[in-house]
């Protein structure tokens, strides 16, 4: 009985690179779809449903950004976003607007690949995580998190988070009250590859707080603690 691949999406207008990625990915086992636009990249994830996106930002017809965008009203499928060296404002735009990761250009075979299977795990164990061993269900102030469902509710009202969103608040809800460092949030969350990139887990920190707290720029839940990390705390407890 044969083992049902891996579908990768890959959307670049650069026929070469298209090849190229496309090309190694297949060589390590996935199946891949590719696109050579925005609109077509939008069409194929509606019709085939891949695992994961790879999505370039500079793209004809629809850019890689708007395509993050409108997959975020209906899937949360894994995106990457690729961009250029040095716009580190577009890393931030993308996941701001919904992506799990970032590759930047020129990246080598072995980061492409890297980067594939660390964000592929962690779907994974976001789907296989059922919550044995922990606490069925926590409470934080109105805040219910049930680890069996990955259902999340405000004063029994249902919140839609991504994967990544929800992954950093079982972490923190499994903590509550405690301080958590940055590195130890970006190893437990993203993986140990990950250590050392602060932006990313502020940019996950923020949205997660757009859809937890009443007033986000003044979070009385999600707390920072500058130059340490984040706790969780109920609104009006101190942290340990």
């Amino acid at each position: 009985m044969s083992v049902k691949k891996t579908t990768i999406l890959v959307a670049d207008d650069d026929p070469q690179l298209l090849r190229l990625v496309s090309r190694n990915l297949e060589f390590e086992g996935y199946d891949v779809l590719a696109a050579s636009d925005g609109q077509q990249a939008l069409e194929q994830i509606e019709k085939h449903a891949p695992a994961l996106v790879l999505l370039d930002v500079m793209m004809p017809r629809l850019d890689g950004f708007t395509v993050c965008q409108r997959v975020r009203e209906f899937s949360s499928v894994p995106i990457i976003i690729v961009t250029a060296r040095g716009q580190d404002q577009e890393k931030v735009k993308g996941l701001d607007l919904g992506a799990d990761d970032y590759l930047t250009k020129p990246f080598s075979v072995d980061e492409l690949l890297a980067r594939v299977r660390a964000v592929l795990r962690r779907t994974q164990l976001s789907t296989q995580n059922d919550g044995t061993g922990l606490r069925t269900i926590t409470t934080v102030g109105d805040i219910t998190i049930d680890f069996a469902q990955h259902l999340v509710t405000i004063s029994g009202k249902e919140i839609s988070l991504s994967p990544t969103e929800y992954r950093l608040l079982e972490y923190l809800a499994q903590n509550t009250n405690r301080i958590l460092t940055q590195d130890l949030l970006l190893e437990h969350v993203w993986g140990p590859e990950y250590i050392g990139e602060s932006h990313m887990l502020q940019v996950n920190i923020n949205r997660l707080r757009r859809k937890i707290e009443k007033d986000p720029a003044h979070p009385s839940y999600i707390k920072t603690k500058i130059g340490v990390g984040y706790v969780l705390t109920e609104p009006g407890k101190k942290a340990k």
